[in-house]
């Protein structure tokens, strides 16, 4: 390959990538086509992208970036994997499919400059809550004090809501109320 080649190469990585800092690198070989067909379809049901990758020019185009942790992984036929609304879905995704395809090779991930390695690491990683569900955890643990409060307040008033209505009844019915005393 010439180098003029090979520059252009590197820019569309470059280009292709300059918005992803997570990914899970995987090898296909051995798939074959109609299962290669059904693979990244499944994936492209949640938004998720397989870019078969040279390793020497990726790693030259992730130099210095948020991706080049992923350089150990780069080594034999690879495929970088993106998209979705995280790297943690793309992984979970990735998991589920590497039970029904058995070429399916996973290789590593990378999330915030956190190295993963092989297939236990990508299932590590999957057992990691996506940013909604971390946020949704957080905010429960944030008003959980407040419910207890809400909860403690509200009680005796509903308890005093009761008497009143109670009151009222006995009222409606023509009986007379004793004070308490």
């Amino acid at each position: 390959m010439s180098k003029p080649v090979k520059e252009m190469i590197i820019a569309d990585y470059q280009r292709r990538f300059s918005d992803t800092d997570s990914a899970v690198v995987i090898e296909i070989r051995g798939m074959n086509a109609n299962d290669n067909n059904n693979f990244r379809g499944q994936l492209s049901k949640s938004d998720i992208r397989v870019t078969i990758v040279k390793n020497t020019l990726a790693n030259k185009a992730f130099s210095g970036g948020p991706l080049e942790g992923l350089a150990p992984a780069l080594s034999g036929p690879s495929a970088l994997v993106t998209g979705a609304d995280s790297v943690v879905e793309v992984a979970r995704e990735l998991v589920r499919c590497a039970k029904e395809f058995d070429a399916l090779e996973l290789k590593a991930a990378i999330l915030d400059g956190e190295f993963f390695e092989g297939t236990a690491g990508v299932k590590r990683l999957s057992d990691f809550p996506t940013k909604e569900e971390a946020q949704a955890k957080v905010v429960a643990i944030a008003l959980a004090p407040f419910k207890k409060v809400v909860g403690a307040a509200s009680a005796p008033g509903g308890n005093i809501l009761g008497v009143v209505k109670e009151i009222q009844e006995r009222l409606e019915k023509g009986e007379t109320i004793s004070p308490v005393g």
